[in-house]
């Protein structure tokens, strides 16, 4: 194979390094990114493009997958990770890939086209968002208030649909570490779906007002980080004290407005973290104990996920001495009911597909009904 280049400068594309061998085999090292006052780093989101001549055939291998989470050492990837290919930034297409031993992973590929996109899950940028916005900016049961900045001043807003005055509420968080686009494609099918008009909307709006900060760490999804901000915090560890806003703004935003609601008696009484990992858990900050009321309405929580949606991964209960993550936080700090759902990054089990952006826009959709059963008299 003859390599032209391996181009990662453009929205959302991954710091890297690469080199072909005398082999031709192609090595991509993903570079770090690191947390403050912490041994943890993290490399696991990719997205690049490599140019060469139509016909060729090539080996890729990328590597530095040894993050560190939490001060232990662990691997992003796993034995079902596979690697999202496109000929043009759509069309997505999932090829297999190979875990080694030594923690790479390995693909064959075939260029039918000058140009491969390749990327770790099926990409949501800042600019897709964007255009969301727009779409929906207008619509008479919308509104979307900007609530602060990122540390490199992208605006940072709440999508509220429905009214504040409905006797339940729900706030959904997608995007605190950027390289999991997931969140991002469920929360694009929960806001079209329920401005959809139909009578099943109409219901669920008078019983039921959905906020949505969509994208909480726009700077790192704008430059191809993996998982910290651009002051090295982690958005979702911390929340034992109040954010510092000059480290972790996006978190400090998100609390003043959380604070302003709770002072209104019109706090969210769910809220759901969006993340992806290999697991596709529902974690949950409580140990698990049959008489703790939050922990019984997380058991209600995950009964409705798997009646409405294909979710069968089940709940992970947090262990003496774990981080505070969000959920934690606000269920200790505002007495919120707050949660944190992992979506498979690999293998969606409900379905027995790997996950594409569309299966996960369907997955938004239905969370009309999990929020109308976990609400329910």
């Amino acid at each position: 194979m003859t390599l032209v280049y391996i181009d990662h400068c453009f929205e959302n594309g991954s710091p890297l390094q690469w080199k072909t061998d005398g082999e031709g085999i192609v090595h991509i090292d993903l570079l770090y990114d690191y947390e403050r006052n912490s041994p943890n780093r993290a490399a696991g989101h990719w997205h690049f493009r490599i140019e060469t001549s139509p016909g060729s055939n090539a080996r890729i291998v990328l590597s530095n997958f040894d993050n560190i989470w939490n001060g232990k050492h662990g691997s992003p990837i796993s034995d079902r990770s596979v690697c999202f290919v496109s000929t043009g930034d759509s069309a997505w297409r999932a090829v297999p890939a190979h875990k080694t031993a030594d923690n790479r992973l390995e693909l064959e590929l075939r260029f039918e086209a000058p140009r491969l996109t390749l990327a770790r899950l099926e990409p949501y940028q800042v600019s897709d968002l964007d255009r969301l916005l727009q779409e929906i900016e207008t619509h008479p049961h919308v509104e979307i208030t900007p609530i602060g900045k990122t540390v490199e001043g992208r605006e940072l807003e709440i999508v509220r649909i429905g009214q504040p005055s409905a006797p339940y509420r729900v706030l959904i968080r997608a995007r605190a570490h950027s390289w999991e686009p997931g969140g991002n494609w469920v929360v694009q099918g929960l806001i079209r779906g329920l401005l959809e008009n139909n009578e099943k909307n109409t219901k669920f709006l008078a019983r039921c007002c959905v906020y949505v900060l969509p994208m909480a760490e726009k700077d790192g999804v704008m430059r191809g980080r993996t998982r910290f901000n651009s002051r090295g915090m982690d958005l979702n560890r911390g929340w034992e004290r109040p954010a510092d806003p000059e480290l972790a703004p996006e978190n400090s935003a998100l609390e003043c407005w959380l604070e302003a609601l709770v002072g209104s008696r019109r706090a969210p009484q769910l809220m759901i973290d969006l993340h992806n990992d290999n697991s596709g858990r529902l974690h949950v900050s409580r140990r698990d104990n049959p008489g703790d009321r939050h922990v019984a309405r997380m058991r209600r929580l995950e009964t409705v996920l798997r009646e409405h949606t294909w979710f069968t991964e089940g709940i992970q209960f947090s262990t003496p001495g774990s981080p505070w993550t969000v959920g934690q936080g606000l269920l200790e700090r505002y007495g919120i009911d707050a949660c944190v759902l992992e979506l498979n990054c690999d293998w969606i089990a409900g379905l027995g597909t790997p996950p594409f952006g569309g299966h996960w826009e369907t997955f938004g959709r239905q969370l009309r009904d999990v929020f109308k059963g976990y609400f329910a008299d």
